[in-house]
């Protein structure tokens, strides 16, 4: 069995207490069940059986929204794919990680393994790399990040979205038959990917019904504080996401959101504490929607913290769990953790 702690008295000023025995309640004020033992478990692999689909590319796509910028994506095919029934579709970020044949994530196996199992309906997977100014895209980022991966996936504005719904996904509509239900289509991703896939979803509801987050980096990585003798204003950052999302009206998207205790601390935030920020940010949009009897959208909400570091080790382990949360055929209410 996952064993699972609390972590008592979350304080508003972001300070932990020392971790208490295992409790299973949750309190208003901000005590949290923490998963641990993910660690042990091994990364996702092929089922027996399992037909594992293809995986297609990596292609390049020079992008006009951001000029002189080039990016590689892949497509993943489910071996359920029918032309004749649109699929669903995941998009997620940083795709060399999440192809990757020695990586923690392995989006394509799990994609393959859920359809198989009938867990998920048949989902078409893209998987795109941040730009690179220069060109070629370099060969050897196997792991690292692209030199153009902050002003993409750290900036709160509609660009990236742009380039998704313009220049990516109609490459992919014109060869594969793609549900355009944004209940159907989900957007993730990890650390500023993971802000990224929230960005678009939150900017393009129309085209994202889904969110998944793994230690999403809603921190002041974005953030530029304006030169007054050039005119310059403030450029928002991750930080600002909390904020927006309580002052504006609910969203129709379903968010799963995942951090560990252990992230980082350093000179953009806590990383952690950002996390907590935005799951309490959700909720109390839903909450004074209710409130005023505000006809409309709510958030659904899913949260798993975890006693994980800044990296995609829990992330390729949750995605299963998050993909069947996402997709699952009984209504559930608002807030599911």
């Amino acid at each position: 069995m996952k064993a699972e702690i609390v972590v008592a008295g979350l304080l508003l000023a972001g300070l932990l207490a020392p971790v208490t025995p295992a409790r299973a309640d949750r309190d208003a004020v901000g005590s949290l069940v923490v998963r641990q033992g993910l660690d042990e478990q091994p990364r996702p692999v092929l089922g027996p059986g399992v037909d594992p689909g293809r995986l297609e590319g990596p292609f390049e796509l020079h992008s006009e929204v951001y000029p002189g910028t080039v990016r590689l994506w892949w497509v993943f095919v489910p071996a359920q794919y029918d032309p004749a029934a649109p699929a669903n579709l995941l998009v997620f970020q940083d795709g060399h990680r999440a192809v990757h044949p020695e990586g923690s994530l392995q989006v394509p196996v799990t994609l393959a393994n859920l359809a198989h199992a009938g867990d998920i309906p048949p989902t078409i997977g893209v998987f795109v790399t941040p730009g690179h100014h220069g060109e070629p895209w370099p060969a050897d980022l196997e792991w690292g990040n692209p030199n153009h991966r902050a002003q993409e996936y750290d900036a709160l504005d509609q660009r990236y979205a742009t380039l998704l719904v313009r220049e990516l996904l109609p490459e992919v509509e014109s060869q594969y038959a793609i549900s355009t239900d944004p209940a159907r289509r989900a957007i993730g991703g990890t650390s500023s990917g993971a802000m990224a896939a929230f960005t678009a979803a939150w900017m393009r509801p129309d085209q994202f019904g889904n969110v998944i987050s793994f230690i999403g980096s809603y921190v002041s990585i974005g953030f530029q504080s304006p030169n007054a003798e050039n005119g310059e204003r403030w450029v928002p950052g991750g930080q600002d996401w909390p904020a927006l999302v309580r002052r504006e009206p609910p969203k129709p998207l379903a968010v799963y959101l995942q951090d560990g205790v252990n992230d980082l601390d350093n000179e953009w935030g806590n990383w952690f504490l950002a996390n907590r920020q935005m799951d309490f940010a959700l909720r109390y949009a839903n909450r004074t929607a209710d409130e005023v009897g505000a006809m409309g959208a709510r958030y659904r909400v899913k949260t798993t913290w975890t006693d994980g570091e800044h990296n995609d080790q829990h992330a390729g382990k949750l995605l299963p769990e998050a993909l069947r949360w996402l997709w699952r055929s009984a209504p559930v209410s608002d807030t599911d953790s």
